[in-house]
């Protein structure tokens, strides 16, 4: 029985029962033991059904690439949302794959930025990538007309015999927006029943399309029979080449363009027009490596006759929502991968020799060095962790360049997505922020954003998902992700339960220019910072609200009441009759929220959880010869919220305590190596009292 109701992930233990239900899971059909009545032989002629279609064998036997042999697999990918499909699609290919792997991803500069960082930091073994293009490859598709929605990429899979190297045999070519249930080494081992002439592999198409019977007047590109469908492709390149490919898929093209407005299916028309004249040419797939769930799929011929489930198309515009009444139980098998701890795919194929990620061996020095008995040790690792990052993780416009344009960077995890509407509200410019979240979560923040009329409207946010993984909170690790994505000259160094001045924005910008911090001066900008107690209160417009409200007790220079030394050098009274910028000294402790040059030194990534994480950046800062500047009209509040788990277990843990004065020892020791006699004023500020220090 079908899977009802609402569709929902399913978690790693639920996995292998999906699993099992592909493997077992009937639809109805007439099976003999492991194989459907009438299969043909996989090496002979795939049988022709009543209608003269290219049926494809549906069960076959599961023949294996060798151990170890390295696959060949290409992916063309554009924009922020193919990049997440992109992550979905190779999630699945490593949770089965038991060989090393080689990605060819044909990318444009959004894609490639995403998917750089994302594969360096993921450090998956045994996996390489290589990126091409796609701009470069515009000119060789632009000439034709296409009606798809995915526009000139999706005709650029006609040019990979020409743009892969020419000592490329095969690979496998994978359109994005299709789902893995088997391993692809078995797909990879069907290049071994080519006969010599066949250069193409790929699986009929499920649906009547190229038939012409949709409605009145459809007139499709010519097509052998149903035809067949390039989600998924086995390509010898070698054969290709040799076979004149390009001139073949250009005459052919041009020849049908004649007649025809335009491509409807991309290179899917063209690819099915050369087969049509060439009919040798093609090597029809299993329809299991294909199951097309598009507006008007046959594929319940397929998997209703099928034991063993390979591949899951999600052909359609409407992607997880085709209507379809199976659509459910293919639904989950994308959700568990959607949301699959990717961490847990950094597996070794052991046997398999390969070269080491770049830093990975390095990196497992590091931790093999940690000592298990050390108290800190829990510290230790979370500094060493490697953190998958995906950047703009969601559609981003550049900004226009602004010669004193400000970005504010900040940082945040799942329990403060509630914040993200009023600092939107509060701040019109650009935002670079760093999320630290799980998988799973990361789904939700994308259905949180795209169920705001808020957020969704502000295409200047920058959102960067840091994975979640260890124990403490990798606070600088994150700040530092959002810093290096702002594009800005200067960068607004901020916290997620602030809320800045609704002018603020404007103001820096003036106060930038009104001090020429354009050239050498060295400045830092403080942002006086205030705190109400209050969930419910009159943000102020003006900075002679905020002291009305502080002379009424509504609101509090920032930590006034734990921690003052924080923010006392900010010199809250100057402050008040202040009418121009001033500036103020380095002490102890001095935490305050500036604004800086985008090359600004970064924040330490040692101080992870909570305690003194500003508190070493800005020491940085003055060791650097930064100036402090207080600003006489600026302001930020503080919104009150529970505390987080790493502040309890600060407050609550002598060891929490003793690690971070360690890491405090740690820093104050680096200073000294790397600004020598300059760097005893912070060693004498290391004799003082322990302070938290955020």
């Amino acid at each position: 029985m079908l899977p009802r109701g609402r569709p929902r992930a399913l978690g790693a233990a639920a996995l292998l029962l999906l699993l099992l239900l592909l493997g077992f899971f009937q639809f109805g059909g007439d099976l003999e033991y492991g194989r459907p009545r009438g299969a043909a032989a996989l090496d002979g002629a795939p049988p022709a059904d009543p209608g003269g279609h290219n049926r494809s064998d549906c069960v076959q036997p599961r023949p294996l690439a060798p151990k170890c042999e390295l696959l060949h697999v290409a992916i063309v990918c554009a924009g922020h949302n193919s990049s997440r499909d992109v992550v979905t699609l190779v999630k699945s290919i490593l949770f089965y794959r038991k060989n090393p792997l080689h990605l060819h991803l044909v990318t444009d500069a959004v894609a490639r930025s995403i998917l750089e960082m994302l594969f360096h930091t993921w450090m998956v073994p045994a996996v390489r990538v290589s990126f091409y293009d796609a701009d470069e490859l515009k000119p060789q598709v632009s000439w034709i007309p296409n009606k798809h929605y995915s526009g000139l990429y999706g005709l650029m899979k006609l040019v990979l015999p020409g743009t892969l190297p020419l000592d490329l045999a095969r690979v496998i070519v994978l359109d994005t927006d299709v789902t893995f249930a088997s391993d692809i080494a078995e797909l990879w081992a069907l290049f071994a029943h080519f006969s010599d002439e066949q250069v193409i592999g790929l699986v009929e198409n499920q649906s009547d399309w190229y038939l012409g019977n949709l409605w009145r007047n459809h007139r499709p590109w010519p097509a052998l029979g149903r035809g067949f469908n390039t989600g998924v492709i086995l390509l010898r390149l070698d054969r290709l080449r040799q076979v004149g490919w390009e001139q073949m898929w250009r005459l052919t093209a041009t020849r049908e363009l004649l007649t025809l407005p335009a491509t409807s299916l991309a290179d899917q028309d063209i690819f099915n027009a050369v087969i049509k004249e060439h009919p040798g040419l093609v090597r029809p797939l299993p329809c299991v490596w294909n199951v097309q769930l598009s507006d008007h799929t046959l594929a319940e011929g397929c998997y209703s006759e099928a034991s063993d489930l390979k591949v899951i198309h999600w052909n359609s515009p409407k992607k997880l929502r085709v209507k379809n009444k199976h659509v459910g139980f293919f639904r989950n098998l994308y959700l568990t991968f959607l949301e699959y701890d990717g961490n847990l795919l950094r597996r070794e194929l052991f046997g398999c020799p390969s070269l080491p990620h770049p830093g990975a061996e390095q990196w497992q020095r590091a931790l093999a060095q940690l000592d298990g008995e050390d108290a800190c040790s829990e510290f230790r690792q979370q500094q060493l962790t490697v953190h998958r990052v995906h950047v703009t993780f969601l559609p981003h416009e550049l900004p226009p360049p602004r010669p004193l344009d400000v970005t504010l960077v900040a940082q945040l995890s799942m329990d403060r997505l509630q914040m993200l509407e009023a600092l939107c509200r509060h701040w019109p410019g650009p935002m670079s922020l760093a999320l630290y979240l799980t998988d799973a979560e990361a789904q939700q923040f994308l259905r949180f954003v795209e169920a705001s009329a808020v957020l969704s409207a502000r295409q200047d946010v920058a959102y960067h998902v840091v994975y979640r993984e260890g124990p403490l909170y990798p606070i600088n690790q994150l700040r530092n992700v959002a810093l290096a994505q702002a594009l800005t000259p200067y960068v607004f160094l901020s916290d997620i339960d602030f809320l800045p001045a609704y002018s603020l924005y404007d103001y820096l910008r003036a106060s930038i220019e009104q001090l020429e911090l354009g050239g050498r001066r060295k400045a830092a900008l403080v942002v006086p910072a205030f705190e109400t107690l209050h969930y419910r209160f009159s943000f102020p417009r003006s900075k002679a609200e905020v002291l009305a409200s502080l002379d009424a007790g509504a609101l509090y220079t920032f930590r006034y009441h734990e921690w003052p030394r924080g923010h006392a050098p900010t010199d809250y009274a100057r402050w008040r009759e202040a009418q121009a910028p001033y500036r103020v000294q380095w002490a102890a402790d001095y935490e305050p929220y500036v604004v800086v040059p985008r090359d600004c030194p970064r924040y330490d990534p040692r101080f992870v959880g909570f305690g003194w994480n500003k508190v070493a950046h800005i020491v940085e800062l003055d060791a650097q010869e930064y100036e402090l500047l207080v600003l006489p009209e600026a302001f930020t509040i503080h919104l009150p919220h529970a505390p987080s788990l790493d502040l309890s277990r600060f407050r609550s843990s002598p060891t929490y305590r003793d690690c971070l004065q360690a890491l405090k020892d740690e820093f104050h020791q680096d200073l000294s190596r790397h600004y020598g006699a300059a760097a005893l004023k912070y060693l004498t500020a290391l004799q003082q009292p322990r302070s938290p220090g955020a």
